[in-house]
């Protein structure tokens, strides 16, 4: 996969362009594809600046739709509408989509112009940065601040970002006045403890706009045809209201000159003054109030070819086009050579990029967000897409989820029930799901095959043919039939059926896969940095210390299919050997059994959830161990715990839980909750499409 870093922020005016440009030019000489990426820009015809000047510079072959994840106003409409996640994911899956084509992705974050729907900007660039699963370079603005204000904004900066577990690479403080260098280098090293830093130092070129861009903003347009000189940089801005004579006094080197168009004196004395060589060079000439010079004066400037000063004119007033300019910010655009050799200088000559980019090769983000994993399903079940049939197809629910299914190409859905009933569901509730095949097990032709079938493999049990006859009108075995013969790759049921509705007709059916005694389920507990496997917590009350080890050996399997390193823990409320007593006892044989079973699999036990989970507890209760303090799958001793920790987790830590999933049997069939929602049914029609691409791969 490949990776990506992340600059930001916290406040306007940092200087991420500067430091974007210096981390471009690292990667761009790595012989690596580098793509550019920004969560937000601005709707209209003038394209996002940071990436027009990636683009252009590093010659990125991109369109520019694919370098962006959304407009600011499609995020502001998903905001108000209180659709955060949907946000998220439309981001998350714009940038999957660019990670087909880059072996490395640098990101920049929102730009705080005030133009962002939602107060809480800077929280937005931690949930994107996390859900992107990117590193971090937090960029801190050092100037006009003393050393020990901004010694303090880093320390609130990084306190934030360690409150998210963000993943740093390092931090950089920006434009620093040149005095207080020294000073911050000798505090920051108590704030940063163990994360690199740098420090820029303020320089003029960068802190300047030029006149062009005081021309874009204020729509200004030359007086003269073929104005040239806008790269001239505005280091003051000077109102001209007074007669020429003392107007001269205040000219100062780089002055925009910003006076009514009727002020022929001025306009005049501005260019003479210029060209003179006795006064400091001007920047520009604004003309206000929409006024143009008389033409005889107009016909003067003209005949100053020469003069290196450019004349625009705008329709404001003096003092509003006075304010306007003032307020514009410095920006490094694709055209300003200048500018970027500046930025380029002072960000090589400060930061010590060879040795960012050996640290960037050995450091990686280990986050996976509950949005990263549901994308991660998604993407995996289409990767090889597989069938699964839903018996509750006139629910409303399951129909809604069908059709996002289908809409995304997760995977080939088939729908059991009353066909006029299902198909004027979906026309009511005005769903596309015309890709669905639909079946009625009452009138199916494939019903009298599997009533056979089930007689055969039931006669044993006392089944009559014409008991397995009336049990394929029931949508769950016909449902577990169509699995069993291969029509379908797996099933997903249960979001108006019990768990034991769902799961008796694949226990007598479908049966365990072979090595396995037991059929047990396991939650996904995705958690707000990183995705646990709990298991079981739905299905057996009390197994004995050889389904104990089975379990454990599935639920690793069941991990490892999802793309999650298993390191087993077999949770007891003892860790090694400090505790005695029957149960204990279970977990320990369990643990011995899985072992010898599995000699690949890292799996402890027994042991405590706090010595599974905490690093410190870890090197305290059983040191030495792979699996202590690391634990990515908790295998709980009975029902009891099981359940009631999931649940436990789930509500005090704000999880997302998903599952149960089903696992030990030969072909996947999962349970849904009753309470279900439509993304719980897309997410568990995913596992069971991953769960079917790893049984035909066993076949």
């Amino acid at each position: 996969m490949p990776q990506g870093l992340y600059i930001m922020s916290e406040e306007p005016q940092a200087g991420k362009s500067a430091v974007m440009l210096g981390l471009m030019e690292l990667l761009s000489r790595s012989g690596m594809r580098v793509g550019f990426f920004k969560p937000l820009v601005r709707s209209g015809q003038r394209r996002d600046r940071a990436i027009e000047l990636a683009a252009r510079r590093y010659d990125l072959t991109l369109s520019y739709e694919k370098m962006f994840g959304c407009t600011v106003e499609e995020a502001g409409s998903l905001i108000t509408n209180d659709r955060y996640d949907e946000l998220l994911a439309l981001i998350l899956d714009k940038y999957k989509a660019l990670e087909d084509a880059c072996d490395f992705i640098l990101c920049m974050g929102s730009d705080f112009t005030g133009a962002a729907p939602f107060p809480a900007e800077f929280d937005f660039n931690m949930d994107v940065a996390n859900n992107l699963g990117c590193l971090i370079i937090p960029v801190a603005k050092g100037c006009g601040r003393t050393a020990q204000g901004v010694a303090g904004t880093v320390n609130t900066f990084l306190e934030s970002l360690e409150k998210r577990h963000c993943d740093i690479l390092s931090i950089i403080v920006n434009r620093v006045a040149p005095d207080q260098v020294r000073e911050l280098s000798e505090r920051l090293p108590v704030i940063t403890r163990d994360t690199p830093f740098f420090i820029v130092p303020e320089i003029e070129t960068l802190g300047r706009p030029t006149v062009g861009e005081i021309a874009a903003a204020l729509n200004a347009v030359p007086v003269i045809d073929g104005t040239e000189n806008l790269h001239h940089e505005v280091a003051h801005f000077t109102v001209a209201a007074m007669e020429l004579p003392h107007f001269l006094d205040y000219l100062k080197e780089g002055s925009l000159i910003i006076t009514p168009g009727d002020r022929s004196d001025i306009i005049l004395g501005t260019l003479l003054a210029d060209a003179s060589g006795t006064y400091p060079h001007i920047a520009g000439l604004l003309l206000t109030g929409n006024l143009m010079p008389a033409p005889q004066v107009k016909r003067l400037i003209e005949g100053l070819n020469k003069s290196s000063v450019p004349v625009l004119s705008v329709e404001t007033d003096t003092f509003t086009t006075a304010m306007r300019a003032n307020s514009v910010e410095s920006r490094i655009t694709p055209g300003d050579t200048r500018k970027i050799a500046a930025a380029l200088g002072v960000m090589e000559a400060n930061i010590d990029f060879p040795g960012l980019g050996k640290r960037l090769s050995v450091t990686h983000s280990s986050r996976v967000t509950p949005l990263m994993f549901e994308y991660k399903l998604i993407h995996q079940a289409r990767t090889d897409r597989r069938h699964i049939v839903l018996p509750e197809g006139t629910e409303e629910r399951i129909l809604r989820a069908a059709e996002i299914l289908l809409l995304r190409d997760v995977s080939d859905i088939t729908l059991l029930g009353n066909s006029d009933e299902i198909r004027q569901k979906i026309r009511a509730l005005g769903l596309s799901i015309e890709k669905a095949n639909i079946v009625d097990p009452a009138v199916s032709e494939m019903r009298e095959t599997f009533a056979n079938t089930y007689y055969e493999l039931r006669k044993h049990k006392g089944i009559s043919p014409q008991m397995a006859h009336d049990a394929m009108s029931d949508v769950s075995y016909f449902g577990t039939m169509m699995v069993y013969h291969g029509h379908v790759d797996g099933m997903v049921s249960g979001a108006v059926h019990t768990t034991q509705h769902t799961i008796r007709p694949a226990l007598e059916v479908i049966k365990t896969r072979p090595g396995c005694s037991i059929v047990s389920s396991v939650f996904f507990m995705c958690l707000e940095d990183h995705v646990a496997v709990f298991g079981d917590c739905a299905v057996n009350p009390d197994p004995s210390a050889q389904q104990l080890a089975d379990i454990a050996i599935s639920s690793a399997d069941t991990a490892r299919a999802f793309g999650i390193q298993p390191l087993v823990a077999l949770l007891s409320y003892s860790t090694g050997e400090s505790g005695k007593g029957e149960d204990v006892d279970k977990v320990k044989e369990a643990t011995r059994i899985a072992r010898e079973l599995r000699p690949d699999l890292k799996i402890e036990g027994p042991i405590q959830y706090d010595a599974a989970v905490d690093e410190g507890v870890a090197r305290s209760k059983m040191p030495g161990s792979e699996v202590a303090g690391h634990a990515t799958v908790f295998v709980f001793p009975d029902l009891n715990a099981g359940n009631n920790t999931y649940k436990a987790v789930q509500r005090s830590a704000d999880a997302v839980a998903i599952g149960p999933v089903m696992q030990g049997l030969k072909k996947p069939v999962n349970d849904l909750s009753r309470g279900a929602t439509v993304t719980d049914i897309v997410n568990t029609v995913a596992i069971t499409a991953i769960q079917a691409q790893s049984a035909k791969a066993e076949e």
